[in-house]
């Protein structure tokens, strides 16, 4: 059966993603628009509005062209929405980049976008030099501080050049080209178009409402689409104050809250651990937070009770999306007054979803059963840049998002996400989500952080594994703690088999666990145990 949203449907928004985000910002005057939670510089609606389109100007006066790919590679700053909106307004494509990627790294995202542009900060510029080097082609490195030899986007916000003249076809034409693997494989281009993105904005704005006088605090990097839908592009287009951070320190991050009064938390799971569990967290004065939402990975019920709690909240909401989706579908309204217990949300106005079974996809499941999770909407992405196969794997000829998450319907609607189809582990027939043993083992009081994997005992069984980190002077922790503790909890074949101690779990920049890492360690070790 195919489940359907009970909002009414959004039309489809053909504008251009600047002109969707910034079309009032003019009108906003002095409002606040962003603020560097490191230092308190602030910039104005009008402001950026200005500056924006001065740097416009000043990137086609260098020469970008409609079509062309510019290339971000930047921490979160105040400048990032600046040259985000100018390369758009230009006509250009933007590849975001993680901030932390090595030469190579950059160099491979570079050749495969074809970008020809680079902003970037001084202290990466050294990897971006050396990446332009590796794949040549690079017509300019742009700095949005300064850098000797470089031109810097602070002088290009004075420009005086003509803005451009660009036409923008908003169904057709990419606005972000961000990087995700998918359900499987290396990072491939996700073609967002303009409208995609801005109508997301719009399916969004009903159920996770912001507006003049809210304050959103954004230390979720902008680069990942979670952090440039709701961090950048969502508040901005209300009129909300985007406080901003380059990373997450959570002394930094309290502080931020505290001292610029901070209402709306949009987070991962691991930063509603810190905020559950952290002694830090007493120190400081959280009272004007409102409502923290976390995404990007599954939350546990449990850990999202205790983080409200702490803080003295409502449930801590959940939204559920990936990368090919704009990101958004599922939410749970802030408005909702008592939402079930570990749901994502229900689904986003225009948005379709089918439950299908893990074992004969062409079946549909009813509402109680687990499959995997089917999208149909405005929000789905153009397609994999120069992957037509990698594309038709993901999207069927009807235009269904397979997401390769496995999740339920309850009879209301609300959606509830088990694991990942690849990563769930199988066990003499039983099928074990890692995701559910983590969050019971993020329960021990003993625990700080956990990861959970299947790996092969010595009969050839998928078995699962945990990777544990102990809470400081937590020594005397051991594996057979682990295991009786997940033993008194769990069906008998959900048992943790294997325990590793570790000194942290791997985690990419949203937050979700990198199971790859830990299972290459695991082959790894297996390799030399055999030698």
């Amino acid at each position: 059966m195919v489940f359907h949203s009970e909002y009414a449907d959004v039309p489809a928004v053909d504008l251009p993603i600047h002109e969707a985000v910034l079309g009032h910002a003019a009108d906003r005057g002095d409002a606040l628009a962003l603020v560097d939670g490191t230092n308190g510089t602030g910039v104005t609606y009008a402001q950026l509005d200005t500056s924006h389109r001065r740097v416009a100007a000043a990137l086609a006066g260098a020469g970008v062209r409609k079509g062309d790919v510019l290339a971000l590679h930047s921490p979160n700053t105040v400048a990032y929405p600046v040259v985000f909106y100018a390369a758009t307004r230009a006509g250009a494509s933007v590849t975001t980049v993680h901030p932390l990627c090595t030469a190579d790294e950059l160099a491979t995202q570079l050749r495969d976008s074809r970008a020809r542009w680079i902003v970037t900060v001084s202290a990466l510029l050294d990897v971006a030099r050396r990446s332009a080097e590796l794949v040549g082609g690079i017509e300019e490195i742009f700095v949005c501080d300064r850098a000797e030899g470089h031109r810097s986007i602070l002088d290009m916000a004075g420009s005086t050049a003509p803005d451009p003249d660009i036409t923008i076809d908003p169904g057709e034409d990419i606005a972000a080209l961000p990087y995700s693997s998918g359900t499987t494989g290396a990072p491939k281009g996700v073609m967002l178009t303009h409208r995609s993105i801005a109508t997301n904005l719009a399916q969004l704005a009903p159920v996770v409402p912001m507006g003049p006088g809210d304050r959103i605090l954004a230390v979720l990097p902008f680069f990942h689409i979670y952090g440039l839908t709701a961090l950048m592009n969502a508040p901005l287009s209300q009129g909300a104050t985007v406080v901003v951070l380059p990373r997450f320190d959570l002394g930094q991050f309290l502080g931020a809250i505290e001292k610029y009064r901070v209402n709306g938390l949009y987070v991962a799971p691991p930063i509603v651990l810190a905020l559950a569990k952290h002694p830090a967290v007493a120190e400081h004065d959280l009272s004007s937070l409102s409502y923290v939402l976390s995404a990007a990975a599954p939350l546990d019920a449990r850990l999202g009770a205790a983080c409200s709690a702490r803080l003295n909240l409502p449930p801590v909401r959940q939204a559920y999306g990936m990368t090919e989706l704009s990101p958004g579908t599922h939410a749970v309204p802030l408005a909702a007054v008592d939402p079930p217990p570990g749901a994502v949300g229900t689904l986003l106005p225009g948005t379709e979803m089918r439950i299908v079974s893990l074992d004969d996809p062409d079946q549909d499941l009813a509402p109680g059963a687990e499959g995997e999770i089917l999208i149909r909407g405005p929000q789905v992405m153009k397609g994999y840049l120069g992957r037509p196969d990698a594309t038709a794997a993901m999207i069927d000829p009807e235009g269904w998002v397979h997401t390769g998450d496995v999740g339920r319907v309850d009879d209301d609607g609300w959606l509830f996400v088990v694991d990942r189809v690849k990563e769930l582990i199988k066990y003499k027939g039983f099928q074990v989500a890692p995701a559910e043993l983590e969050a019971l083992l993020l329960t021990h009081e003993d625990v700080v952080d956990a990861a959970v994997i299947g790996v092969h005992d010595d009969d050839g069984d998928e078995v699962p594994k945990a990777y544990i980190v102990r809470r400081p002077g937590a020594g005397t922790l051991g594996e057979s703690d682990i295991m009786a503790f997940v033993a008194e909890r769990v069906a008998p074949y959900k048992k943790v088999r294997r325990v590793e101690f570790v000194g942290g779990v791997p985690r990419a920049a949203s937050g979700k666990i990198l199971r790859r890492e830990l299972r290459d360690r695991e082959q790894r070790d297996r390799e030399r145990e055999n030698t």
